[in-house]
């Protein structure tokens, strides 16, 4: 008979004892309380992290360092012939158009995409890329040998003279850069001479110009020039 009255009181006081923990949230996170709690609980969205992270400052395409950091990288793969890494620096939509002889002939100078660029050394096809000055031959060659003779003749990235939208030397050839790429800037980079012996009449250049796209800088010309006759 005690044991029959027992029970319920048991059963009385363990229940008031559970209320009590559903109510200050006391159970384990296991327990029905704590998946109550969690499905109420608010959820932090991952926004909130990216509107936290650093967002990079608009492109200023007056300021020259930003040109000058860019003209050196494409100097640094150039040197290297890492043309899987210039193609990456090299306009994505309008790629880079290579120019012999100073004058720019924007439709008759050979343009190559960022994936041709990305396969120059691998490349064995013959193309024509322009006139010999003089003679007026088909300059035919493959690509890396165009870069060898017109692009990268000399090491530009210790280029004594190196200016930003100026040209710097030039001779009967028109230097019409600027005309050529009004969206663009340019950096020119020059040799006044690499044997001292010629007195200056193998002076060579490259000016490497960019236009912006993207907030940042990308190659879309490459304009060799060099001592004509």
């Amino acid at each position: 008979m005690h044991r029959a009255i027992l029970l319920p009181v048991l059963a009385l006081a363990c229940g008031l004892a559970l209320g009590t923990l559903l109510g200050t949230g006391r159970l384990a996170p296991g327990l029905g309380a704590g998946a109550a709690d969690s499905a109420g609980a608010p959820v932090v969205q991952n926004s909130r992290l990216e509107a936290a992270a650093p967002q990079a400052a608009p492109l200023d395409p007056e300021a020259d360092e930003p040109l000058l950091e860019r003209a050196q990288a494409v100097l640094e793969q150039l040197r290297e012939e890492d043309f899987s890494a210039l193609s990456s620096l090299v306009h994505p939509e309008k790629g880079v158009t290579l120019t012999p002889f100073s004058t720019v002939t924007l439709g008759r100078d050979r343009s190559l995409t960022p994936s041709q660029v990305s396969a120059v050394a691998e490349d064995d096809e013959f193309y024509v890329w322009g006139v010999m000055n003089g003679s007026g031959a088909p300059i035919r060659s493959t690509p890396a040998e165009y870069f060898q003779r017109f692009v990268y003749n000399a090491d530009y990235a210790e280029a004594p003279n190196m200016a930003v939208d100026t040209v710097l030397l030039s001779g009967n050839a028109l230097e019409n850069v600027e005309e050529a790429y009004p969206e663009g800037r340019f950096v020119d980079c020059s040799f006044p001479g690499l044997d001292p012996e010629l007195g200056g009449y193998d002076w060579c250049s490259l000016k490497l110009v960019f236009e912006p796209w993207e907030n940042d800088w990308y190659l879309v010309g490459l304009v060799h020039g060099e001592w004509t006759t």
